[in-house]
């Protein structure tokens, strides 16, 4: 069914029980794809939803009008999981798009737009739908180049698009009727927005002009009850605001990589430290992301096979270089046979990103360690606690 928002305005999206994978970020919980639609003199659906759940989208459209009678449909960001309905709900309802320029031209190169009809608009650019007024915003690079968000002036509803998004499956449409909302929030920063974390305190500041009692993100929860929360955790999340605590992040072909990065963390917690520990083949990598944004230490350990990081390794630093966290104090272990590499590999994406590297000979163990090789690593450890 449709979700009755405000007098007028509706929730019509889709909801995703089944996906587990968006573009590499594990999602276990499912996520939702949010259309709003507003019936006005003018009939206004803003974004649409993932092609594969157009009947759903159609169906909660058709309980509330004949889709024919949409006006405008309002195209905030051009990605396929928010755009890629346009053309069966354009071929039945002949709807102008509301845009920007980038985005125009982003969906002209996904789709063929021969007949479509644009308005483009720019920042604080508005439109008169009859009783109601909607107001648009640029926000480019959160996260692609054609992004904005749509501002309902007479209902305070803020309409986010990708910004305050979460995936989350559910029936229940506000942040107050799901649990772990702001922690579902956090890992979709960690995953999504990170790199590009320097323009959230502008965006913010924009928001923060606005009065707002909803804002209405295009995955997961309706922000309600935590609208303000909400914001400061995003200045939180942007900020480079750690904690005293080290996520330890390895792979291990025999177990020897695995003891020297338990060994590290038994000296870490003796210092004061919290400690996360994930070994790569049996862990979300999403969900390492989420302890990395607040961590102050970040520890990664491979053993070298063929003179190279192991396979798990080598994806995640790819993962984690391509997200940008920053302000980090690193440090790479790992074991070797007759030739040493695996850290060298890792030091060389910790240098990418600007993160610390801590360096000492006890990191790196020939084969299996010893006694003396584990209590070098837990001093350490202990030492490390106190950067």
């Amino acid at each position: 069914m449709p979700e009755k928002l405000k007098e007028n305005i509706y929730w019509v999206g889709a909801i995703d029980w089944n996906i587990r994978d968006f573009h590499g970020y594990e999602t276990k919980n499912g996520s939702t794809y949010n259309s709003y639609l507003i019936t006005d003199e003018k009939v206004v659906l803003i974004d649409t939803v993932k092609h594969y759940l157009f009947d759903e989208f159609l169906d909660r459209i058709k309980k509330i009008i004949d889709p024919k009678k949409i006006d405008y449909i309002v195209v905030n960001h051009v990605e396929m999981d928010h755009s890629s309905s346009l053309e069966k709900i354009i071929k039945i309802s002949n709807a102008k798009i509301i845009t920007n320029e980038k985005a125009k031209e982003h969906l002209n190169l996904h789709y063929d737009t021969t007949n479509w009809e644009f308005i483009i608009v720019d920042s604080n650019d508005s439109l008169n739908i009859g009783k109601k007024n909607l107001k648009f915003i640029k926000t480019p690079m959160l996260h692609w180049p054609d992004n904005m968000v749509t501002y309902a002036i007479e209902d305070k509803i803020l309409f986010s698009n990708d910004a305050f998004g979460q995936h989350i499956a559910s029936f229940e449409r506000y942040d107050f009727e799901v649990d772990g909302c702001i922690e579902s929030a956090k890992e979709y920063f960690a995953n999504i927005l990170l790199p590009y974390k320097s323009l959230i305190p502008n965006a913010i500041k924009t928001v923060d002009s606005l009065n707002i009692d909803l804002v209405c993100p295009s995955h997961g929860v309706i922000w309600k009850k935590d609208v303000q929360k909400i914001k400061e955790c995003y200045l939180k999340w942007a900020s480079n605001e750690v904690l005293e605590k080290a996520v330890i992040v390895y792979d291990s072909m025999y177990g020897s990589t695995e003891k020297i990065g338990c060994s590290i963390a038994e000296g870490l917690v003796e210092g004061g430290i919290s400690v996360k520990i994930f070994k790569l083949s049996r862990s979300d990598i999403s969900a390492i992301m989420n302890e990395i944004i607040d961590a102050k230490y970040v520890l990664i350990g491979s053993p070298t096979l063929n003179i190279n990081i192991y396979p798990e390794v080598a994806k995640f630093l790819k993962y984690m270089e391509g997200l940008k966290p920053s302000k980090k104090i690193a440090v790479a272990f790992g074991s070797y046979g007759w030739a040493e590499s695996a850290t060298l590999h890792i030091k060389n994406i910790f240098n990418n990103i600007s993160f610390e590297n801590v360096d000492d000979e006890c990191l790196t163990v020939r084969f299996v360690p010893k006694e003396e090789d584990l209590k070098k690593c837990y001093e350490f450890g202990k030492k490390l606690s106190k950067m």
